[in-house]
């Protein structure tokens, strides 16, 4: 299995510390020129091998839009990849659109208490998903990759990935995930390039 992670270019509540969870957020002028760079630095790493990959996106728009322009950096077709709905974000149901100092002041408990266990943590609402649920989902994709893989996905899928690959739960729950840096995963593990 080969398969190279991209998190979507930043966005304005990326920018901000603001829960995005499923909300369509498009990507700010910094996103689109981390999409470009990493566009460029996939165009040296895949070279000729190009055509031997899959390319899958999360359908929410900020990783379509990173995708397009990542693909139109590798000089390729920008709109010839396919979305997988398991690629989605992690949902945090009632939380999304808050910073997590905006949620300290109105439910000091429950983020004490999603500090404590991130992992398995579920906000309230009734989609809110915790890492963990969502890792159920990332499972079932990456029990379907069939070929040598390049997505663009969330923080919390890349989250899960690190679980699924042998993390223990609180690092793959805090380790920073870069929106400038690829992921790949082969064999020998999980290596940012």
């Amino acid at each position: 299995m080969l398969i190279y992670m991209i998190r979507h270019g930043q966005t304005a509540w990326n920018a901000e510390g603001r829960l995005q969870g499923q909300k369509d957020i498009p990507l700010n002028d910094t996103g689109r020129k981390q999409a470009a760079g990493n566009g460029t630095a996939f165009k040296g790493i895949l070279g000729t091998t190009v055509s031997d990959f899959d390319f899958v996106a999360s359908p929410l728009g900020r990783t379509r839009e990173t995708m397009e322009i990542l693909r139109r950096a590798m000089g390729i077709d920008p709109l010839a990849y396919r979305t997988d709905a398991r690629l989605v974000e992690v949902s945090f149901g009632d939380w999304e659109g808050h910073t997590l100092p905006e949620l300290a002041a109105q439910a000091p408990e429950r983020v004490e208490e999603r500090r404590h266990a991130k992992w398995n943590f579920i906000p309230p609402g009734d989609d809110a998903e915790s890492y963990e649920i969502l890792s159920w989902r990332i499972a079932s994709w990456l029990a379907d990759v069939r070929q040598p893989t390049v997505c663009v996905s969330h923080g919390g899928v890349f989250r899960a990935a690190f679980r699924l690959h042998g993390m223990g739960e609180e690092e793959a729950a805090n380790t920073p995930i870069h929106q400038d840096r690829l992921l790949r995963i082969d064999a020998t593990g999980m290596h940012w390039l």
